[in-house]
């Protein structure tokens, strides 16, 4: 049975490209704007089983998506990509501040720590693409969230992770062309924090 993925799109212009990526990896994809009035209703595990917070235009305190976390409580595995990287960093306790280098279509290396989304990569640099100008403060993290990942030109925060919930984030695109192995960081995000009936983890996907 495929896993039932809820997209919430925050009118970006490339949330389709994000969606293939699941659907390539034969999910099941929901795409609802962050505003749809129905949206609430699906952030269940009776009606979902993955939601991702999209990427958009805008301050993650004026995106909607705390309201998408309070409902889900842990509950469900969430993965933010670039706003939504934003939003679970201000929702758990982060620092938002606006960033001193631009980064809209550029690329950088960046290092991660071999877990989550990142497990099972060859290298432990990849390179991706960066749309922003807001960044998570590489300062005062709170306990129970981990730096996943920085960018090695300008040291800002590229990834986070709840300590104890199914909760990851990117503040890079992994669906762009130019990032590397953009489809591996999807099907690793669904591996880590998606179980089988047996409850057992899925080692492979489609």
């Amino acid at each position: 049975m495929p896993y039932r993925v809820i997209v919430v799109d925050a009118y970006d212009s490339f949330v389709h490209i994000l969606v293939s990526y699941f659907e390539q990896l034969g999910c099941k994809v929901t795409v609802l704007r962050k505003d749809d009035p129905g949206l609430l209703a699906l952030i269940d595990p009776l009606y979902s089983d993955i939601i991702v917070l999209g990427p958009g235009p805008g301050h993650p305190s004026q995106s909607g998506y705390d309201i998408i976390l309070n409902k889900n409580s842990g509950r469900l595995p969430v993965l933010g990509v670039c706003l939504g990287h934003q939003a679970i960093g201000l929702y758990y306790g982060c620092i938002i501040e606006y960033a001193k280098n631009l980064m809209h279509g550029k690329t950088s290396l960046i290092k991660h720590d071999g877990q989550g989304c990142y497990v099972s990569l060859n290298s432990r640099t990849l390179k991706v693409m960066r749309y922003h100008s807001i960044i998570v403060a590489n300062k005062d993290i709170p306990s129970h969230m981990a730096v996943t990942s920085y960018s090695i030109d300008d040291n800002y925060i590229m990834g986070l992770r709840h300590q104890s919930l199914p909760i990851e984030s990117v503040q890079f695109h992994p669906e762009s062309i130019a990032t590397e192995c953009g489809l591996d960081l999807i099907k690793n995000f669904i591996t880590t924090y998606t179980f089988n009936k047996k409850g057992s983890k899925y080692e492979e996907l489609h």
